[in-house]
């Protein structure tokens, strides 16, 4: 978890809302994130999490509701890797930086390689890279612009225990930064370990939000952080 800044929130979400025809994705959820911390989106499977991601990144737009920021200060990692497995990793910041309208591409570029700590696979094909590296490029994609909030939606899926260890460590020294990170996850436990504060959605509604240990503590006699989410949402839902 990371030590937050005072001050105004780097990201205020409030009354958000979305429609699918005649299905309501999002109900009104609000919801904010400072500086440096660390935000982790959990629910069930359908509870809104991507739809709610993909609308504070500016991907699509809401049904009401307001964002405090606009999509160019936001950096988006989508789920699934936006990069070009035949482009080298340094072609592939390349091209972005410039599809993103960086002023400085090549010095982006260079300071993306020194924080994902990749300088030394610069010139390898992305389809030669680990899964876990291939993440940590889909991750310097979206912060390519230096954004002030950065949006992960499941940042660590398919990575194995190392991979995603690596992987947390480097989200985590971005959050040292002074970004704000929003996160969604269906681990639990990196909610618990890694965020500063959760927001549970379920079935478009914002369930909870407060720190981990809150949600830990509202439901005692649980043996871990996910049994107290499972019992949490089983009391929600009735």
């Amino acid at each position: 978890m990371s030590v937050l800044a005072a001050g105004e929130p780097s990201l205020s979400v409030r009354a958000l809302r979305k429609r699918f025809g005649q299905r309501v994705a999002l109900r009104d959820v609000d919801f904010e994130a400072r500086p440096g911390e660390m935000l982790a989106v959990i629910g069930p499977n359908g509870a809104g999490k991507t739809t709610l991601l993909s609308i504070v990144a500016g991907v699509q737009g809401a049904s009401g509701g307001t964002v405090s920021r606009q999509a160019s200060e936001v950096g988006w990692v989508p789920q699934q890797p936006a990069v070009y497995s035949k482009l080298s990793v340094a072609e592939n910041l390349r091209l972005f930086a410039r599809l993103e309208k960086v002023g400085d591409v090549d010095g982006a570029v260079q300071r993306m390689l020194a924080q994902t700590g990749l300088r030394d696979r610069a010139d390898d094909l992305l389809q030669e890279l680990s899964a876990g590296n291939r993440q940590r490029v889909n991750i310097a994609v979206g912060l390519l612009s230096d954004p002030p909030v950065v949006v992960l939606d499941e940042p660590s899926t398919a990575l194995d225990p190392t991979q995603r260890a690596r992987l947390w460590s480097f989200i985590s020294t971005i959050a040292a930064r002074g970004s704000a990170i929003v996160f969604s996850t269906h681990i639990v436990e990196e909610a618990q370990r890694y965020a500063d504060r959760v927001l549970v959605l379920d079935a478009g509604r914002r369930r909870f939000f407060g720190a981990p240990a809150e949600l830990a503590a509202s439901q005692p006699g649980c043996r871990d952080f996910e049994s107290a989410f499972v019992s949490f949402l089983a009391q929600a839902q009735r």
